[in-house]
Parts: C-alpha cells; structure tokens; sequence
C-alpha cells in the first residue's frame, strides 16, 4: 500500500502586535494570499489529503482554514504537540494517523527536518533546505500504514513553494 504525506510549514506570519505570543501570531498578508495558492495547488495536482493533522497555534489553523477552503471535508486535528515540535514528536503524531494521505501542518525548524530525514535521497530544490512559509513538500511511503513510516523511507513527489505560483 501507499501512504501519502503533505507536509506544510505554515504561511507567513504577522509580527505587529507586540502583546501576542508566539502561539497567538496570526497570518499577515502575505500568508492570507499564499496560503489559498497552495490548497489549489494541492488540488490541482491530486494531492488532496483525507486527513489533517495541525499544530494548535493560530497561524497554522489560520493556515489550514485558508489552504483546505474548497476542499470537501475531511478529519483534522489541532494537536498541540506538533506545535514547535522536534522531528521525533511529528513522526509519533503522523503514526496515530487513520487515513491514506495525510496534511500535516507545523513549525520550522522541526518541519523542515523531519521533511529532509524523510526521504531516502536528499531532495533538489533552492529552497528546501530553508522550508521558507507554506513550503509543501508531498511525499510517499510503501507501507501498510502509518505505525511502519520512518526516516530514510518516503520519496519525494514535489515541492512548492508560494512564490512559485504567484
């Protein structure tokens, strides 16, 4: 079987307000327009997933909310482990996971690690490594489910980033 990831930073956010926290940041702009671009993307491509799994802070659920907002819907889960988690927690909260293709949008720098430990064969792409706001990487595992997922294991099927669609 196929297991199917889409793994989102979430989109670009807002710094103005000085008395929020971290986890209160809300998008800015630039992460209300990029965020859209990507869920057509995403679309357009087939890579509509049948489950979410999203960190708790308000711009990744602001993400989602934008990204997933011609979509059927579906499942999602707002966990506040994946927010600012480490590689190790994201994969332990992907393994709890029901569905066959699977978003999960999260934080850097824990995204972009878990994204590039992923795969068996190191990713080419100027902006990867850096898995600038709403980068998308989608990615597939041969394995009969989640629990079977691991490093080193899934194949790269693409890359975005919103820049690339505007």
């Amino acid at each position: 079987m196929t297991m199917r990831l889409v793994l989102t930073r979430h989109a670009k956010s807002d710094w103005d307000n000085p008395l929020e926290t971290d986890h209160q940041r809300g998008l800015n702009a630039r992460g209300k327009r990029a965020a859209p671009l990507i869920g057509r993307w995403l679309t357009e491509k087939g890579y509509v997933p049948q489950e979410a799994l999203v960190s708790d802070a308000t711009r990744t659920r602001e993400t989602w909310s934008l990204l997933s907002a011609n979509w059927p819907q579906i499942p999602v889960r707002f966990d506040p482990a994946l927010y600012h988690a480490c590689p190790d927690v994201m994969l332990r909260v992907l393994r709890s996971a029901k569905a066959q293709t699977i978003l999960m949008i999260g934080h850097n720098p824990g995204i972009a690690t878990l994204a590039a430990l992923l795969l068996r064969k190191p990713y080419t792409h100027s902006s990867f490594s850096r898995y600038p706001t709403c980068a998308t990487l989608v990615v597939e595992f041969d394995a009969e489910d989640w629990s079977a997922v691991g490093y080193d294991k899934g194949v790269a099927l693409d890359f975005i980033v919103p820049r690339e669609l505007e």
